[in-house]
């Protein structure tokens, strides 16, 4: 099947109704390659600054952005800025949205596209970055099918070990995974619903995937708690990040419970978790070694 046709094979699969089967035989099928022609920017667009120039979403929070460097380069970042002041999107953004049961999201990887882009944790005021890997820039080997990013003022605490799971957290914020159906643009700010979560073991490290529905995308209507998402979108995302590293020789993603999805009382517990760890790492309470907090 041409490289195309298998992405779109996915996505549909992964489009489909709850009462739709996924018949997943190979890393292909589970995790599609884009058109030759797309970039690791967006799956159609040229690599050029002019589309992630303005962000309404951030905008409406308040918040602004500012690029430096050149797209798709090791030199480019994203910047937030509130007012005429620079901010953290990780330590400055409010965890929680603006009505009960919602949190805000930093959308870091647009949906349908392939760079690695990632809040830079290490670098001071924590600009969006391109991740790199053994002095290269990461991509990922097929796009992404929904909005990726962070949970800001959360943090999984590589000291604590998960009385259940065993492992330790990675270091990072809380990730997010948006199943609404628009794409967003990198650095917004989105209100988001979380409907449960997963729990991925990376590397023998506890890396947490929340699944959410942006308030305002048509979907958070249907949409409440985990039973409420499709099977083949749930199954989909779960076997995305399975694979997503065997191109580069790594081994498969393993799962913790089971490889269910917990429900959205689950998921909020843990993002809870995770943000009580962010306050023990920002106060000083927790050594952050090479993490910047804005504390120093």
């Amino acid at each position: 099947m041409p490289r195309a046709a298998t992405a779109s094979f996915f996505l549909r699969r992964t489009l489909q109704p709850p009462s739709a089967t996924m018949k997943l035989a190979s890393p292909l099928a589970l995790f599609a390659l884009a058109p030759a022609s797309a970039s690791a920017w967006t799956s159609a667009a040229p690599r050029s600054l002019t589309s992630i120039r303005s962000f309404p979403a951030t905008v409406l929070h308040g918040y602004s952005t500012a690029t430096t460097g050149e797209a798709a380069t090791e030199s480019f970042r994203l910047s937030f800025n509130e007012g005429d002041a620079t901010i953290s999107p990780w330590h400055d953004i409010p965890l929680k949205g603006s009505s009960d049961g919602t949190y805000n999201a930093v959308i870091e990887i647009p949906k349908m596209t392939k760079a690695k882009m990632e809040v830079a944790t290490k670098e001071p005021g924590n600009p969006i970055a391109q991740d790199m890997k053994k002095g290269k820039l990461r991509d990922y080997h097929g796009p992404i099918f929904w909005n990726y990013g962070c949970l800001p003022q959360t943090w999984e605490d590589p000291n604590e070990k998960h009385p259940e799971l065993k492992c330790f957290g990675d270091d990072d914020p809380i990730d997010v995974v948006e199943i609404g159906s628009k794409a967003l643009a990198m650095g917004t700010v989105a209100e988001v619903k979380p409907l449960g979560v997963l729990a991925m073991i990376d590397d023998g490290e506890l890396d947490w995937k929340v699944i959410a529905v942006a308030t305002d995308d048509d979907l958070a209507k249907e949409y409440n708690d985990i039973d409420d998402v499709p099977d083949a979108v749930k199954d989909g995302i779960r076997e995305w990040f399975r694979w997503y590293k065997t191109p580069d020789d790594k081994p498969l993603n393993g799962f913790g419970f089971d490889e269910k999805w917990l429900d959205a009382k689950a998921a909020n517990e843990v993002i809870e978790e995770t943000h009580d760890a962010w306050k023990k790492l920002r106060s000083g309470e927790t050594e952050a070694g090479k993490l910047w907090t804005g504390k120093e």
